[in-house]
Order: C-alpha cells, then sequence, then structure tokens
C-alpha cells in the first residue's frame, strides 16, 4: 500500500525480455525506502504500478513484469532512459499525506490537454469510460503513482492542477498532449461503486439517496 507521495524520480536503465514478460531495471540512484533498505520481495511503486523487487545491482533494482501488466499499464510502452515515479511501501508510522493508493492500475488515460501558464500547471485527462463514474469532483485521483486532487470534471475528461513541488519532484512536469498515463480512482469511490452497482435491483440495499441523507455525500 501506498500514499501517492512519491519519493524519488528513477530511470529505466534496462528492458529484457523473459518469460511471461519483461525484466526492468530501474537505476534509483542513492534513493531509499521508507524502512532504510531493500529487500528482495519489497513493493515498490513504479510509476503506479505495484511491483516487486526480485534482485537488486548496487543502485539497480529489479522487477520482473508480466504481460497483462505490461499491456494495461504504461509499463508496456517504456523505453531505456525514461523516468518513472517511485515511492516505497508504508511502514506503520507513515503519515498519510497523499491518499491509499493500492497499486494497482484501473486503466490507462490519455492526456488531452496540458496549459502551462506562470500561473499555473493543469493537466487534462481522458479517462476510460467504465472508470469516470469512481472519479468524482474534489476526489483523489492517482496518475503515474502521484497522488492529485480532481480540480474539475466533465462526462468524460478531468483536470488536475500541479503546485510547483509537484513538478519539481515528479515526472508529471514532462507529460504531453496524446501521452497515455496510469490511472489508480480512489479505492473508497471504487467500492461505493461496486457496491451499488451489484446490488441496485436489492430494493432494501443501499442507495445514492441513503448515502446522502446519512451523510456521506
Amino acid at each position: 500500500m501506498f500514499t501517492g507521495l512519491v519519493e524519488t524520480i528513477g530511470r529505466i536503465h534496462s528492458l529484457t525480455t523473459v518469460s511471461g514478460g519483461k525484466r526492468l531495471g530501474v537505476d534509483v540512484g542513492v534513493w531509499k525506502p521508507r524502512n532504510g533498505v531493500f529487500e528482495l520481495g519489497d513493493s515498490i511503486c513504479v510509476s503506479g504500478v505495484c511491483l516487486t523487487v526480485t534482485n537488486q545491482e548496487s543502485n539497480l533494482l529489479y522487477f520482473d513484469v508480466i504481460s497483462q501488466t505490461l499491456s494495461c499499464s504504461r509499463l508496456g510502452q517504456l523505453a531505456v532512459g525514461d523516468h518513472v515515479n517511485l515511492e516505497s511501501s508504508l511502514t506503520a508510522n507513515t503519515a498519510m499525506g497523499g491518499h491509499i493508493v493500492q497499486g494497482h492500475v484501473d486503466g490507462m488515460g490519455q492526456v488531452v490537454k496540458v496549459l502551462a501558464t506562470p500561473q499555473e500547471f493543469r493537466i487534462t485527462v481522458a479517462p476510460p469510460s467504465e472508470l469516470i463514474n469512481a472519479i468524482v469532483p474534489k476526489g483523489s485521483v492517482c496518475i503515474d503513482g502521484v497522488s492529485l486532487t480532481l480540480a474539475s470534471i466533465t462526462d468524460s475528461t478531468f483536470d488536475v492542477a500541479l503546485i510547483p513541488t509537484t513538478l519539481t519532484m515528479t515526472t508529471l512536469k514532462d507529460v504531453t498532449t496524446g501521452q497515455n498515463v496510469n490511472l489508480e480512482t480512489d479505492i473508497v469511490s471504487k467500492t461505493i461503486l461496486h457496491w451499488l452497482t451489484r446490488n441496485s435491483n436489492n430494493a432494501d440495499g443501499m442507495t445514492m439517496d441513503k448515502l446522502r441523507d446519512a451523510g456521506f455525500m
């Protein structure tokens, strides 16, 4: 589990084809995880995708990525030299400064507009249509491993506004129009939406009106 608060930016050092997928080598520089030391089996969030450390050589971490993950996330589109956002998994005393991020990408969105002015930096993303109902006004969304608050939302797109710190510490400063990004919607929104969808025919079940009456919306 993660917070969506990126700890460092890594660089793709190698991509090797292996049985069932690819072995991803990431140069993490001098970065250390929250517990101070990397161990085999550690979970690391790589641009929004939870991966397991399978080997370490000095400042290089290696991850085995299966074909499904490569096809369902932007990891399958990366090349040697590309940069990725990195976050180590939570510890018992980690401050929850972002939101609950699982590292389970729901789908890839496409950047349809980048607004960069001296006053603001705003990105407009078109998510897959099946995700739009789980993206709520002023709610949270994880883009390439970065926890962000929705600035605005339409029937088919949403906007996020990035502060200077986010631009400095993540790869989002380099996004371009037409680029794909990994999206993970908020687990609370997904859970509620899933439950309501599966129980929509239950007359005695939970409804949007009941949630509003109870003060949850």
